[in-house]
């Protein structure tokens, strides 16, 4: 009698073969990973997930003094600390999956090397725990908005706010897809693991973080919406405070890039997770 297997492995007959049968069958593993996030990154902490909050807020108030206050940088007639919150809030979950996801073959090589499950699970985990965290900063943010609006601050939101699920997936495909393709090359080159480290804190200066795209100069403007987070941190900002220059046309290239940084990011991940183990 032929012998019927619950769960047959083999090999991936394409650099575009996700097995999203496999990912739904390991979603309480997905789960798990979620919830060791958690657990690894505040056990034995004090404050434990106030750091949710103290991180965020924190770097607002060095924002608010270094460059509203010091270097006199326009926030396009918003309140300084909710104008710098907005960036920071949606920067954060962008930059965390990047990083995060970047080292995802190099920090977990004994788990991938000792049993067997849809090696996509561990990058997708670090996704779903960073919205949790991101959700919580939304909390902060939509406090400080209610906080200022009270104040009778001259901000408001608009039609554009519906795009929020929208510019949300985008934030995590693209962290996901960017840090997916750099953690199958620091397979071979360890160097790109510490060049993402500060690569990303100076890439917040690219984009609009900490000053709005209308001050831009002219010879610079071009240069700065050539970042995918632009668009998307400026269509933010004006969905939820009514300021910034949202345009459809950048928001159109931020998802270009964002769906071939993930293409690229699947093909190269499949490629390596192949052969990594023998490399790592």
């Amino acid at each position: 009698m032929a012998t019927e297997w619950d769960l047959v492995i083999e090999s991936k007959t394409s650099l575009f073969d996700v097995n999203f049968m496999d990912v739904w069958r390991y979603r309480d593993l997905l789960l798990m990973f979620v919830k060791r996030d958690f657990v690894s990154f505040y056990k034995q902490t004090i404050l434990g997930p106030l750091w949710f909050f103290i991180q965020p807020l924190f770097t607002t108030l060095v924002f608010t003094f270094v460059f509203g206050n010091l270097a006199g940088l326009s926030t396009d007639g918003l309140p300084q600390p909710l104008f710098y919150l907005a960036g920071i809030t949606a920067w954060s979950y962008f930059s965390d999956c990047l990083t995060k996801t970047s080292t995802v073959f190099r920090d977990n090589a004994n788990i991938f090397g000792k049993v067997y499950f849809p090696r996509i699970i561990m990058p997708l985990s670090i996704v779903a725990s960073n919205l949790v965290r991101f959700g919580v900063q939304m909390l902060l943010f939509l406090g400080m908005m209610g906080y200022y609006a009270w104040k009778g601050a001259a901000f408001g939101p608009n039609w554009t706010i519906l795009m929020f699920p929208v510019l949300v997936l985008m934030m995590a495909l693209l962290g996901l897809g960017t840090g997916m393709l750099v953690t199958a090359m620091t397979t071979k080159y360890r160097d790109l693991a510490f060049l993402v480290q500060f690569g990303v804190q100076l890439l917040m200066y690219g984009t609009t973080v900490i000053y709005p795209l209308s001050t831009a100069p002219a010879k610079f403007k071009h240069f700065l919406e050539l970042n995918p987070m632009t668009g998307i941190i400026e269509a933010f900002r004006y969905g939820f405070l009514g300021k910034g220059e949202f345009s459809i046309w950048s928001l159109g290239y931020s998802a270009l890039v964002t769906l071939v940084a993930l293409l690229l990011g699947v093909v190269i991940f499949n490629k390596t997770e192949r052969t990594f183990v023998d490399t790592v």
